[in-house]
């Protein structure tokens, strides 16, 4: 489609310029719209939901506990992430890692 600007007149041009930016601005939400939709086709292809991937949280599952405060049974450690304070005091007593152990 080629448009003869030349002979368009200045409230033509102005009209024409407002449609031009309109498209422009919804442009990338048809284009988000578009990639949305496809992605949950993708998603749904194998068997899951778009929110499902989305939500960030993996099937995680909680450590089996390893260590064990002596103080507190109910307190316990799988031995990953942060030590907790109890295994620090506990350490800096003198106490060695098995001393905890499940």
């Amino acid at each position: 489609m080629k448009i003869d600007l030349d002979k368009m007149s200045d409230t033509e041009l102005k009209e024409l310029r407002a449609q031009v930016d309109k498209a422009i601005s919804t442009l990338a939400s048809r284009r988000r719209a578009e990639a949305r939709k496809a992605a949950e086709e993708a998603a749904s292809k194998h068997g899951f939901s778009l929110s499902d991937l989305l939500s960030g949280k993996a099937d995680k599952t909680k450590g089996v506990p390893k260590y064990r405060n002596p103080a507190d049974p109910s307190q316990t450690w799988s031995g990953r992430g942060r030590q907790p304070g109890w295994i620090k005091a506990g350490l800096a007593a003198g106490k060695s890692l098995s001393d905890f152990a499940i």
